[in-house]
């Protein structure tokens, strides 16, 4: 930053040269990359200069998506409750990128009830996808200079709404587990984080469906919002990319709402 202050009463000019995020040329791993969050945090790291490779259950969304994002981005079908698909994914990516910098998990199932069927589908991938896709990545997160992890969580797993079971509990763990990793594995140079948004609003989403379906819970729960609406998927991939990037250097081991204040309690 270059600053030129003129005599006193005289106009003070600035020039604020933009913060280098330091990712051109890094090699990104997203999960859920077609839409909402997951997209937009592919299409972040493309801006800042990042190769990626995306992951997701639907092969015509896969081929749109690539189709439409460029030259830097390959996507992938594979269905994240697949152990071994995962590690395919994984391991194809790092050969074509030459390795993995950032590992970004954001698959989930978005389940909501009380049968077990329910919590089993909820579990697999919401959990254990993610954990499978940090164990297939570590290899290769070991050899580079720029390590990160950055976990997707939610507020639901902070506080009690009426996402709390199976998708809040689920989304609790990932937040232990993130802290987990990042105290186990910062002796390697590795970072993990964790990203926990609010209410998220895209026009595929499931704030979109409730608003379709059920607009009087939907107008009651946009009223929760301080802000007085919901967040775009640019703004928590902001958030996400932001950590994930080598300029926050020095930040592991910590949860960043992305909520508009929605949430009450106050982090010590």
């Amino acid at each position: 930053m270059r600053d030129r202050a003129l005599s006193c009463g005289k106009v003070i000019t600035a020039r604020v040269n933009a913060l280098d995020l330091q990712l051109k040329g890094k090699s990104v791993l997203v999960s859920g990359g077609t839409r909402g969050i997951g997209r937009a945090i592919v299409e972040s790291m493309l801006e800042e200069g990042a190769q990626v490779s995306f992951c997701a259950r639907q092969e015509h969304a896969v081929r749109e998506a690539q189709a439409m994002l460029g030259e830097r981005v390959r996507g992938y079908v594979a269905d994240v409750s697949d152990p071994a698909q995962v590690v395919n994914w994984v391991r194809q990516s790092a050969e074509q990128m030459g390795g993995i910098d950032i590992v970004i998990p954001n698959v989930s199932a978005l389940a909501g009830g009380e049968d077990l069927a329910i919590w089993r589908k909820a579990f697999d991938i919401d959990l254990l996808g993610t954990v499978s896709l940090i164990h297939a990545a570590l290899p290769y997160l070991k050899r580079s200079s720029a390590a990160s992890v950055v976990l997707i969580s939610s507020v639901s797993g902070r506080e009690i709404d009426r996402f709390a079971e199976p998708y809040g509990v689920l989304k609790a763990a990932l937040t232990h587990y993130g802290k987990t990793l990042s105290a186990r594995h910062a002796g390697e140079g590795i970072r993990v984080n964790t990203v926990a948004p609010g209410n998220v609003y895209f026009a595929d989403g499931v704030w979109s469906s409730i608003e379709r379906e059920d607009p009087v819970t939907f107008a009651q729960c946009l009223a929760a919002n301080p802000m007085g609406r919901m967040a775009t998927p640019k703004e928590v991939a902001n958030a996400t990319v932001f950590l994930a990037s080598p300029a926050a250097s020095f930040i592991t081991s910590t949860t960043l709402l992305v909520d508009g204040g929605l949430t009450q309690g106050v982090q010590y």
